[in-house]
């Protein structure tokens, strides 16, 4: 069991290490996708709703646009909401939507996903995610409709795995209890935590504003960091004895920050308990595939530590802990400040 703590140590310096190598910033959150909104209200006339996140007041560059042309022009209404910034075109003489071509220009370029969510005349929905291997879309109105399932599960998959404050929570449970049943108990404890809070904020029963949120999400990890500490006594405390209680109430804040991908967007009208479903799926799923990913490196140092005779066990005990809190530290600090 030590052994194996040792050598998860060293695979989460590795691995910190090269993050390291990136601006801090861009693993602070996870990336946010962009929203497209068509509302048809009779043929000809249908309000373009465009909404894209921004960092601070910088934004990358995307721009929608349909083949017709009707929004290339300057849009009606240009608002600025926290973490976003809104504009609208109201159409009032279009040609017919189906069949027309929706491409984002500049998205091949980004990380970012954009959701497509069209209403027609008639009471149709359309959802469905534009990705920037494929920034073009034709809007086939006549065809499928509803939400399209592997599309929200990938995104809540995309979101996890971007989320590296949300990643180096789960690392630190990793690394604290070590890949046991213990683990597997934690684990489940976060997973319920964190779709509870997550259900609630995103369908609109609780709000908190998501700048404190994401600061009490890096209070948590330094919380663990400092856990991950050597330390005489250390083995008696509540988060050792007990790991799922504390991943359990740290879940209920990860939880909310989960919720803010899909809050801010908003969620398909009618659809919202669907896509709330398969965003979660997503989310367990990432969260599942980055374990499996930081036991199988584990069992590959592990193997190779036996051909060194070189003692490293005290620093794969502590580095980890120095990595992640101050990554951790350093997001505390930059969140507390945009409170």
């Amino acid at each position: 069991m030590e052994r194996g703590r040792v050598v998860a140590g060293w695979v989460a310096t590795l691995l910190l290490l090269l993050a390291a190598a990136a601006p801090a910033r861009a693993f602070a959150h996870e990336v946010r996708p962009a929203l497209i909104q068509i509302t048809e209200i009779a043929p000809g006339r249908y309000d373009v709703i465009w909404k894209q996140p921004m960092v601070g007041d910088m934004t990358v560059h995307m721009v929608p646009h349909l083949s017709s042309g009707v929004i290339d022009q300057a849009p009606t209404t240009e608002t600025r909401a926290p973490g976003f910034i809104v504009r609208t075109w109201r159409i009032s003489a279009g040609p017919p939507l189906d069949g027309q071509l929706l491409s984002i220009e500049g998205l091949q370029q980004t990380v970012t996903d954009v959701l497509l969510r069209v209403t027609t005349a008639d009471g149709r929905l359309v959802n469905d995610v534009i990705r920037p291997a494929e920034p073009t879309r034709r809007l086939a109105l006549a065809g499928p409709k509803g939400l399209q399932i592997p599309a929200y599960v990938r995104l809540g998959i995309e979101h996890i795995l971007t989320g590296a404050d949300h990643l180096m929570f789960v690392l630190g449970l990793l690394l604290l209890i070590g890949p046991n049943w213990r683990l597997v108990k934690a684990v489940s404890a976060f997973t319920a935590a964190h779709s509870i809070t997550l259900a609630l904020a995103a369908l609109g029963f609780v709000h908190f504003p998501s700048a404190i949120i994401e600061a009490l999400v890096a209070l948590s990890i330094v919380f663990v960091a400092c856990e991950l500490v050597p330390a005489p006594g250390r083995a008696q405390t509540l988060t050792r004895r007990h790991p799922w209680l504390i991943a359990f109430s740290f879940g209920l804040l990860h939880g909310l920050a989960f919720a803010g991908a899909l809050a801010d967007v908003g969620l398909p009208k009618g659809a919202e308990p669907q896509a709330l479903l398969l965003f979660n799926v997503g989310v367990e799923i990432g969260q599942l595939i980055f374990i499996a990913i930081a036991l199988a490196a584990i069992a590959v140092v592990r193997a190779a530590r036996r051909l060194i005779s070189i003692d490293t066990t005290t620093f794969a005990r502590v580095a980890p802990a120095y990595v992640i809190g101050s990554f951790a530290a350093y997001w505390l600090i930059e969140r507390i400040m945009a409170v």
